[in-house]
Formats: C-alpha cells, sequence, structure tokens
C-alpha cells in the first residue's frame, strides 16, 4: 500500500477477508455479526491503524454519540462529582458530555438546548431553570430527543431523577426546632421548581407539626441565585424582629448568606445557627462547619446517564422512569440553641447600629 494512501473499509475487508457489509456492521456495534468475523475485522482494523470517519459513520447511523448537559451555573463546586459521574457512565458507552452553562436565563437556556437538538445530539440531560409552562412543554417536546430531567419533577413525560429534598429540610427545621429555634427563615427558589417547591414543603411541615404556622415574611422564594442568599439575609436581619436561624436552600446560596452574616458581626452559631445545602468545601472547611442538607450528586449522575443511555439504545419502557434518590441532614457545629429573648434584642440593636 502507498504511503499516504487513505485507508478505507475496502482495504480492511480485504486484509480481514469479509465482506464490506461485514466490516461496516462491525463499525456501526450490529451485534448480529458472527464473532469469529468481528474478531477478523478489529484484527485488521488494529493491524493497519485505520480510523472510520466519525462525521460520515454519524450520518449513516443517525448518531453522534454526543449527550448534551445544560446547567445553571457551571462554577458550582457541588456540581463536579454530578458532571464526572456522567461523564464516566457515558464514555465507558463510548457517547462524549457536552456541558453548557444557562446561567438561569430563559433564553440562553432555549437557545442552547435547540442548538444541541440542531448538532444531532443523541441526548440532553437538564434541570431547566425556566418553570416548565404549556409554550415550554412544547419547545421541549420538539426536539426531538431523549431528555433527563435532573432534580426536576416536570415536564412529567420525560425521566428524571430527583432527591428527596422535602425529608432533608424537614429533618433540619425539626432539628433547629428541637434547639429552641421558632424564628427559622428559608431561602429557595421559585417554588414553580421542584427542589424549592419541595424544601418549602418540608419546612413547612416541621413547623406544622409543632402547631407553628409558618410566617410568610421568612420565606423568601423567588431565586436560586447565588445574589439572592446575601441580599435577603442581610434584609432579613435587619427587621426589628430578625430569624434566629436561616436555611440556605440553594447549593450556590451559602456563600451570601455566611457573607451577610459576617458583615454584621454576628456569630455562627452564638448570635444565629445556619444549615447550607449540598456537601462543599465551603460547608466543611468553614468555621464552625455548617450543617446542611446533602445528597449524592455522583449518584444522579450516575443514575441520569444510564437513564438516557437505555432511551437511546431502546431497552426503556415506553412510560417515563422517575428516580427518586435519598436526602438527609447533616448536623455540624453551625447550629446550636437559641438564645432567649434578650438575644434577640441584642441582634436587632445590633444590625440597626443601636
Amino acid at each position: 500500500m502507498k504511503v499516504g494512501k487513505r485507508l478505507t473499509i475496502v482495504d480492511v475487508a480485504r486484509a480481514a477477508g469479509v465482506s464490506v457489509g461485514t466490516v461496516s456492521r462491525v463499525l456501526n456495534g450490529n451485534a448480529k455479526v458472527r464473532p469469529l468475523a468481528r474478531d477478523k475485522v478489529q484484527a485488521a482494523i488494529k493491524e493497519l491503524g485505520y480510523a472510520p470517519n466519525a462525521v460520515a459513520q454519524s450520518m449513516r447511523i443517525k448518531s453522534t454519540h454526543t449527550i448534551g448537559c445544560v446547567i445553571r451555573e457551571i462554577n458550582l463546586t457541588a456540581l463536579a462529582a454530578f458532571v464526572r459521574a456522567a461523564h464516566d457512565v457515558l464514555d465507558e458507552a463510548g457517547f462524549s458530555l457536552l456541558l453548557s452553562n444557562s446561567e438561569g436565563q430563559r433564553e440562553r437556556e432555549r437557545e442552547l438546548l435547540a442548538r444541541l437538538s440542531g448538532r444531532r445530539a443523541d441526548g440532553i440531560m437538564i434541570g431547566p431553570y425556566s418553570p416548565v409552562t404549556e409554550e415550554f412543554d412544547a419547545f421541549l417536546r420538539r426536539l426531538n430527543v431523549p431528555i433527563v430531567l435532573i432534580d426536576r419533577d416536570l415536564p412529567a413525560w420525560a425521566d428524571s431523577v430527583m432527591t428527596d429534598h422535602a425529608k432533608g429540610v424537614r429533618d433540619a427545621t425539626e432539628h433547629l426546632l428541637k434547639l429552641g429555634h421558632r424564628r427559622i427563615a428559608i431561602i429557595t427558589g421559585s417554588p414553580a421548581l421542584y427542589p424549592a417547591r419541595e424544601r418549602i414543603r418540608g419546612y413547612e411541615e416541621a413547623l406544622r407539626s409543632r402547631q407553628l404556622e409558618p410566617d410568610p415574611a421568612l420565606i423568601e422564594a423567588s431565586s436560586f441565585l447565588p445574589d439572592k442568599g446575601f441580599r435577603y439575609t442581610s434584609s432579613v436581619l435587619a427587621s426589628r424582629d430578625p430569624p434566629t436561624a436561616i436555611i440556605a436552600g440553594g447549593i450556590g446560596m451559602l456563600p451570601g448568606v455566611l457573607q451577610a452574616i459576617r458583615v454584621r458581626g454576628l456569630s455562627i452559631p452564638g448570635d444565629i445557627s445556619v444549615v447550607g445545602a449540598g456537601d462543599s468545601e465551603l460547608s466543611e472547611l468553614y468555621a464552625p462547619p455548617i450543617s446542611i442538607q446533602r445528597w449524592d450528586q455522583a449518584e444522579i449522575g450516575r443514575f441520569a446517564a444510564n437513564l438516557l443511555l437505555d432511551r437511546i439504545r431502546g431497552r426503556a419502557d415506553a412510560e417515563p422512569r422517575h428516580v427518586l434518590l435519598p436526602n438527609e441532614f447533616l448536623a455540624r457545629e453551625s447550629t446550636g440553641p437559641v438564645k432567649h429573648a434578650g438575644g434577640l434584642g441584642k441582634i436587632a440593636d445590633r444590625v440597626s447600629g443601636a
């Protein structure tokens, strides 16, 4: 063979002593090829150093072996375990993971999804930040690609992997109630999104189990974006009747909450107890370590990738599969007994400058 000549499947077929059709079936993963013929083809490919044209192959079999993943904040370290676990499962199956960042912007989220569909991604993993309206539901259906939702329950026709946020926050709230706290604030996203809605449900259930009615002034449910933690915490601590505990109900909110508390010169848990969401280096290494509502991000990644592969390979039933994974409360040193009335007045005086 002349140096520089481009190898083709004809060359592979000739070297293996099989037909061109057999080589094509081996390259396309056809399970019906006899083992002996498959071994001959694979040996010839290795000997010749043949590399199939990936673009042409994907056009023939209508597959790019690419999975898209759209997340809200690509720089959240808490999501690293999810991305790594999903990547490893997909890589083992011969698929590449393409990660995109929506920045919590509705139009950007849709643009990224449409782009992935247009580039013939074989599947998409997403935790939509946009509430799933009838119009958005129709948009997702038009993508015409298997979708697995990450920590979302809508649209109900898609496969999903969720964690039990209601239990995690219910246990956290009950822990604070046992420590004597009654004014417990919670900061989370819009109730239109599953994690926020479930966190609020767990919070309210814990309060009502003690015959306590939730105070709307202590529930901030509008956004998961990181700056919300700082702005709301600053505002609520400046009130005349501030909370004695705060639950940061979003994985990007804890830094802002801690910053707002520090700016006011308050101590944790002496002046105020704090609960975060999701395990991170910050929650573990902060002084004192932060109590958290936690779940296994890697497990979510593995489940999501496998659900998607099942859909792509036609191994899943027609009915959507909704997986609910455990969520637990881990008490650390950032939660402590509440101060009595005098302590509450001290906090209010300190934040007001009195």
